[in-house]
């Protein structure tokens, strides 16, 4: 029961966000929540059909209003990463206690990123290449490790001088690409087995819904709470996986 509980609010979180509430905050949320009802790796590998399926969606909802220059700037690296994260997380997955601590640090991670990211609207910033290439390492090693690759992603994209929608549009067409790049790898390296994909299965038509409840919820409650209320569950859920014990 508590694990069809959790799969159901993990599917409502990345409805909200995809549908606009949060941004990628409540997505930070969903592998740390899977992972309090199943091992750690298996948690990682049961969110990306979710995740897949909310990118569907925000794609068509942003379809070609992003910027190509950026996307090509990052996808190269990133797709190292997806392969270099895929690779650690399967040799990590019969470890549960260490892959539990290294989320819980990546967890906490988003939550520094989003106590500070305000401050970054501020600096004076020179763009380089070897920035993006960076980036894109670190948004595909994280999230192929631990579906937290939003962070440094994010952080950079605020750096830039684009507008509000293609912001959007570019987080929504690199992580599409990058959660599909994951799948044949967690498949291929066992972290979710074919058993497993299609034990959430039924889950997958729950995320339009909840997109639409994302959409609403915009109107209905106050995003800059709702994004507050995410960022302490969030350091509470990294609190409880750093400090965790053995099982």
């Amino acid at each position: 029961m508590a694990y069809i509980l959790v799969i159901l609010l993990g599917t409502l979180l990345i409805g909200l966000s995809k549908g606009g509430l949060g941004g990628p905050v409540p997505v930070a949320l969903v592998t740390p929540l899977l992972s309090q009802v199943m091992p750690a790796a298996q948690a990682v590998g049961i969110a990306l059909p979710l995740l897949m399926v909310g990118d569907l969606f925000a794609l068509w909802a942003y379809w070609r209003r992003w910027d190509t220059h950026q996307i090509k700037l990052l996808l190269p690296m990133a797709v190292i990463g997806v392969v270099m994260g895929t690779l650690l997380l399967a040799s990590l997955a019969g470890q549960d206690l260490l892959l539990r601590r290294i989320l819980g640090l990546f967890t906490l991670l988003v939550v520094i990123y989003k106590v500070g990211s305000e401050r970054l609207r501020k600096l004076e910033y020179r763009s380089r290449r070897w920035h993006s290439w960076l980036v894109g390492w670190l948004s595909g090693f994280g999230s192929a490790l631990a579906n937290v690759g939003a962070p440094p992603f994010t952080a950079y994209m605020l750096l830039q001088n684009i507008s509000p929608v293609a912001f959007i549009a570019n987080t929504t067409l690199l992580f599409a690409i990058v959660n599909a790049l994951k799948l044949p790898g967690v498949l291929l390296t066992g972290v979710l087995d074919l058993n497993q994909f299609i034990g959430v299965l039924w889950a997958l038509p729950l995320i339009p819904p909840s997109i639409w409840l994302g959409r609403k919820f915009v109107d209905w409650v106050n995003p800059q709470v709702f994004e507050q209320l995410m960022v302490v569950l969030l350091f509470a859920a990294s609190l409880a996986l750093l400090f965790s014990a053995p099982r």
